[in-house]
């Protein structure tokens, strides 16, 4: 881990200070759109725009990386973004905010495929799982850091939208400094949908409910909070809360994910997170119960995101997991486009409570899907399935390549060990 820093500690410090700026911002514009009057249904629209440009940032930004290289696109976009958070309180009207929700999206999609090429290249085959696991750990503790940040300003002003704008303008400064050489960057040509739902049909609707989870999350959270009147250092909490149950819980679900049939550790995970929000839908007023609810779903939704790439990759050639991890995001960013939308309907239908509702759903419907499936195909043995690596649902096509290359090469020193354990016994 500490070779991981000395070699990419500028590179994890200016993504840790990113994360933050857009920590802030995600929960800052549900606030703030309370504020100025919008209603549910528009914010969720905004909301929904973020990945909207996230997705096409995804498909996008590896050509804009090939014609014009890393470091200008890392540069331009994160100048881009430093306006755009600047604006928002200037543009208080929805129209404007979604369509910097869109332009936000794009930009932190290739920067995060930027940073994410930078990584992969800094690490070696040794520090690769490390350097994935870190960059994670660091994600995580910029968004949760976010959350602290709210509180230090009216969310009515215009201090809370300075500061996320300064962060990310000072992030790239020791990126571009310190990190060197430019990689070169290549990525495979995304597999067809169809194939990919007949390799894994789990893994193809697991990764597009979690995309719908993981959004209102991200996206909806701050919205749930100001419907239903909660003050903003309570907001700020509940949000927080989430991704630090995602980070605790990340690594045992990944050390059982190792040592067990993956589709029933992703049955019993989305099973629980569902009655978590189940409870929260039926006890919203209790605001301890908000707290325990939101550790449990982040919990058990961010690692499901890493869990269902693994267990597609245990029925992947080599060969083909570069392939699929397009496809894959491809699914999880539909998912997380139509999530805020359906999010927002169902507040306008019942109330705040439907973003638990909504939540609830679609996590109990993963459970039901993947017991469906255990009753169609035998297991994968757990010797023969690879390693699982901690991925975000924020990581670019880059981040879920790396996570297959930990798996192939997990795959391939399980077999060394065995065949060198049956040469011994011979």
């Amino acid at each position: 881990m500490f070779q991981v820093l000395a070699s990419s500690w500028a590179l994890l410090l200016g993504m840790l200070l990113l994360m933050v700026g857009n920590g802030i911002q995600g929960t800052l514009l549900g606030i703030r759109g309370g504020i100025e009057g919008f209603s549910t249904f528009e914010m969720s629209i905004v909301m929904s725009a973020y990945f909207v440009g996230f997705l096409g940032g995804s498909r996008l930004a590896p050509g804009l990386i090939r014609r014009v290289g890393h470091i200008r696109v890392f540069a331009a976009l994160a100048s881009l973004i430093s306006a755009i958070l600047i604006l928002y309180p200037a543009l208080a009207d929805p129209i404007a905010w979604t369509i910097g929700r869109v332009l936000i999206g794009f930009c932190f999609s290739a920067v995060y495929v930027t940073a994410e090429s930078w990584l992969n290249n800094a690490a070696t085959n040794e520090t690769r799982g490390k350097s994935l696991s870190l960059y994670m750990i660091t994600q995580m503790a910029g968004i949760v850091s976010a959350q602290g940040l709210i509180l230090t300003a009216d969310p009515a002003g215009f201090i809370l939208f300075i500061i996320p704008s300064v962060l990310v303008s000072i992030s790239f400064a020791p990126i571009l400094l310190s990190v060197s050489p430019t990689p070169a960057f290549e990525t495979a040509k995304p597999m067809s949908l169809r194939r990919l739902v007949q390799i894994s049909p789990t893994g193809a609707v697991g990764i597009f409910l979690m995309g719908g989870v993981y959004s209102a999350l991200f996206g909806m959270a701050s919205v749930y909070g100001t419907s239903a009147g909660l003050s903003v250092a309570e907001i700020s909490g509940f949000i927080a809360t989430i991704y630090i149950g995602g980070l605790l819980l990340q690594y045992p679900i990944g050390w059982l994910s190792d040592r067990m049939d993956r589709r029933t550790l992703i049955l019993g995970s989305a099973a629980i997170g569902g009655v978590a929000a189940g409870v929260a839908t039926a006890l919203g007023g209790s605001f301890a119960a908000l707290l325990v609810a939101a550790f449990v779903i982040g919990g058990m939704s961010n690692p499901l995101y890493a869990l269902l790439i693994a267990y597609t990759n245990d029925y992947l050639e080599r060969d083909d997991m570069a392939a699929a991890s397009g496809g894959l995001l491809f699914i999880n960013g539909v998912g997380a486009i139509i999530g805020p939308l359906l999010t927002g309907w169902m507040m306008g239908l019942i109330g705040p409570q439907g973003f638990f509702l909504f939540i609830t759903v679609l996590m109990l419907s993963l459970a039901v899907f993947t017991g469906f499936r255990m009753t169609q195909r035998a297991p994968v043995p757990v010797d023969e399935t690879g390693s699982y690596a901690p991925v975000l649902p924020t990581a670019s096509p880059v981040a879920v390549e790396v996570a297959g290359e930990v798996a192939m090469e997990a795959q391939q020193d399980g077999s060394q060990a065995r065949g060198d354990e049956s040469a011994g016994r011979s």
